[in-house]
């Protein structure tokens, strides 16, 4: 989010004053001097500072092993009850400078990594039994540290056993596929066709026969030990050229973990940044690259998508959401590359490229399934962006309703005149209001935020003058964000739309609108959460001279926190709709509160706040009346049914070794996913509409053409838009 000014510059002021006169130093005292001017920075700008004890200690350290063996790879239980010798001294070593926890810490790891890098070629050189029945657990968190090397080792054999068996599993269905293929007849070799007719389909799928059957001369039946044999140098490969990147890493990048793991006790939007990863992130945030248009986050050993970038190519496509794990990275039609226990900058790296490359992406969902989704790089198109309209009817329902989508929160501040949201949104109300829409429907749904200057005047297009929000520093009271334009644009029925992925930005616009009374919130149980804001502080401001021993890197640090106008705030709570929707991740912990040490949900004094454009007195009665729907919808019943469908994989952390069971679990999955993937079918009845203003740009070229095409199309088979034009439908009634 933007933020004035003056509040950051106060801020650094105090920061550079403070630490402005450190006495010179020598190189070697670098990482010293790291630690105590991050130290300093906290606690003089952070909005919730900590009390460096030994409490403060032992979070700290929790989090680090953690993240330093989050797989139990490589320490057993000793060598952490070594480092547990140092738990409540964090903060004594912090004071000091000093980091003899850090330093014992890479050498046990170290060791470990040495130790099992013979594991994995011992394991890797013989076959597995897959037709033993035993179970793993998947989850590192529920893992415990092996109490010796032949415990520990036993680990490595089901790990990699696991990951030969995946990789096992998936040819053995490619090969069943192209045997499926040729018994089409999409081969026209007759003399291949007939050697297909004497295979039994049931051995091919679980165990092929020995015999090589020729069926085209790309491609040669192969049996289960040739493919189980294959996968294991794949494997061996992969695990080679993991430890070949971990013997690379340098310390710097070590050191970065181990200061992280302290500032995210703070909370888990603070961050050190070195030199390099300040880069990465500028890079990641920009969304100009030619790429994908989404942004990762590391997640253990894997790489998450945390945001989708509206107008980029992911955002296009709609396979790829946030929450996948990214397990695979390929260029086109080359060989995958397993990107498992990848540095982010490496993964990004090979997710880039340029413009019309296709690059495949093997993910698991949320719900365990696995699937291979193909996107074509491209720049982010940024009108993909911005704020559209169209005019929705709904036979017998409602007509004439108005209807914006809202991706993000955008301004561009580097030129005069350059486009922003609230200019956009009030062209656009205009643009409906000159075909008499009477009802509008405002989507936030996956907004992730964007200008707080633009969030508070867009507000004030549906009531008169007043407070929007709230934004309080550490030691400062809080400064009341108003719309100061008395004038109200839009007086009818409005709907706001958001979901769990709705943040910051989103949730001040959807509370201001539902504590005024002016909107009806419509979506799942919670928004995003996010009601925090952070500013970057270059560390190399703080010390005077010492140019030896710069860059030292940033620190992105909360500073603020928002508060509604009814005094609480959005922090962790996020915005709890009026009409609350069935959602897939209804049960699922997602945004803030599915972070560690996220700043707590507090309250300030409200402000007074009223407007006299309209009165949502019947509200209850509305929310009665959709709830009487929704209990008799298909649709929102299977939703709900695939809500707690996932909550349960998601609790499910222990698979099967054996081949047959793997199999069986994976079929279930990719049944259950088309089952619920085809639930949203093409509204009978719903009519959408351009606006004719609009259909000039629309029809420059096929391009555009085409990306309309597929968002009116969108919006005729969107059940939540449906329900919104029902509960417009009792809002007219009602009045």
């Amino acid at each position: 989010m933007k933020l004035r000014g003056p509040i950051f510059i106060s801020a650094l002021a105090i920061f550079v004053f403070a630490a402005a006169y450190w006495p010179p130093y020598d190189s070697g005292e670098k990482e010293a001097i790291l630690m105590q001017t991050i130290l300093g920075g906290l606690n003089q700008l952070h909005f919730q500072p900590q009390d460096i004890d030994n409490e403060f200690s032992e979070k700290a350290f929790d989090l680090y092993i953690d993240r330093l063996d989050n797989g139990r790879r490589w320490l057993l239980k000793s060598d952490v009850e070594k480092l547990k010798a140092y738990k409540t001294k964090i903060d004594d070593e912090m004071d000091a400078g000093s980091y003899e926890l850090f330093n014992l810490s890479t050498q046990l790891v170290d060791a470990g990594k040495e130790k099992t890098r013979a594991f994995y070629k011992e394991i890797l050189a013989e076959p597995f039994d897959f037709e033993r029945m035993e179970d793993i657990e998947m989850d590192g968190d529920k893992r415990m540290f092996a109490e010796t090397d032949q415990e520990l080792k036993e680990c490595w054999r089901m790990l990699l056993k696991y990951d030969v068996m995946t990789r096992l599993a998936s040819k053995i269905e490619k090969q069943n596929e192209d045997l499926e293929r040729i018994a089409k007849g999409e081969d026209k070799s007759e003399a291949i066709e007939e050697k297909y007719e004497k295979i039994d389909k049931k051995d091919i799928i679980k165990k092929p026969k020995k015999e090589e059957v020729t069926l085209d001369e790309d491609f040669k039946e192969k049996t289960v030990a040739e493919l189980e044999a294959k996968c294991r140098e794949e494997v061996l490969k992969r695990y080679d050229d993991w430890y070949d990147r971990l013997d690379k890493e340098r310390r710097t990048d070590r050191l970065s973990s181990y200061l992280n793991a302290i500032t995210n006790v703070y909370d888990p939007h603070t961050s050190y940044y070195e030199p390099k990863d300040k880069e990465n992130f500028d890079i990641n945030m920009s969304g100009t690259l030619e790429g994908i248009g989404a942004r990762l986050q590391t997640d253990g050993e894997y790489t998450k998508i945390i945001s989708i970038v509206a107008g980029g190519p992911a955002w296009k496509g709609k396979e790829l959401d946030v929450d996948d794990k990214i397990m695979k990275v390929a260029q086109g039609d080359d060989e995958p590359l397993d990107i498992t226990g990848w540095r982010i900058d490496d993964v990004v790296k090979k997710i880039r490229g340029k413009k019309g490359t296709e690059v495949k992406l093997t993910v698991r969902k949320v719900d365990g399934s696995t699937e291979v989704i193909s996107i074509i790089r491209d720049v982010v198109i940024m009108d993909e962006g911005y704020a559209k309209s169209a005019i929705l009817d709904y036979d017998g329902v409602a007509d004439n309703v108005g209807y914006i989508l809202l991706p993000r929160f955008y301004a561009d501040f580097n030129r005069s005149g350059g486009r922003n949201c609230f200019k956009d949104m009030k062209k656009e109300i205009e643009k409906l209001k000159a075909k008499g829409v009477n009802d509008i429907i405002i989507d936030l749904r996956n907004n992730g935020g964007g200008s707080l200057r633009d969030v508070v005047k867009m507000s004030g297009l549906f009531i008169e003058e007043g407070p929007i929000v709230q934004v309080k520093a550490r030691r400062d009271a809080p400064e009341v964000l108003s719309d100061e334009d008395p004038s109200v644009q839009f007086k009818g029925n409005l709907i706001v739309m958001v979901n769990k992925f709705s943040a910051s930005a989103s949730e001040i616009l959807a509370a201001a609108l539902q504590d005024y009374g002016r909107a009806v919130i419509v979506g799942s149980n919670s928004t995003f959460g996010k009601g925090t804001v952070q500013r970057f502080f270059d560390l190399d401001r703080a010390i005077r001279g010492n140019s030896e021993i710069k860059p030292l890197g940033q620190v992105k640090m909360t500073i603020q926190k928002f508060y509604r106008v009814d005094g609480g705030s959005t922090q962790l709570r996020g915005v709890t709709p009026d009409i609350i929707l069935p959602d897939n991740y209804s049960y699922i912990k997602t945004g803030e509160q599915d972070q560690e040490f996220a700043l707590p949900w507090t309250e300030i004094e409200p402000v007074e706040y009223s407007q006299n454009v309209t009165s949502l007195d019947y509200l209850p009665q509305l929310k009665k009346l959709s709830a009487e729907r929704v209990s008799k919808s298909d649709v929102f019943q299977t939703v709900e049914e695939n809500a707690k469908r996932l909550k349960e994989r998601r609790d499910q952390t222990i698979y099967s070794l054996n081949l047959e069971k793997h199999q069986s679990m994976e079929e279930e999955l990719d049944e259950l996913a088309d089952k619920y993937e085809s639930i949203f079918k093409e509204i009978d009845g719903l009519n959408v509409n351009n606006l004719e203003v609009d259909l000039k740009e629309i029809n420059i070229d096929e391009a555009k053409q085409e990306r309309n095409k597929e968002w009116i199309e969108g919006i005729k088979e969107d059940a939540y838009i449906e329900e919104c034009l029902y509960i417009l439908r009792d809002m007219q009634n009602m009045k």
